[in-house]
């Protein structure tokens, strides 16, 4: 049984209207930004995953 999170939905949304676009992570810093200006409360979970998309190369201690 394969586990679906409700996230996934927009994860799969994301990847079949955008998925053959390429972007910068410029512009991704830029649009994360902005959905946190508008939307607040999802400061700690979006700060997080920059954090970890930035640090996806690091070594692992």
């Amino acid at each position: 049984m394969t586990v679906v999170y409700f996230t996934d939905r927009g994860i799969e949304e994301l990847s079949h209207r955008r998925g053959d676009e390429e972007v910068t992570f410029d512009w991704l810093a830029e649009q994360l930004r902005t959905f946190v200006d508008l939307n607040p409360e999802f400061e700690t979970p979006i700060e997080r995953l920059a954090t970890w998309l930035a640090r996806l190369d690091d070594d692992e201690d």
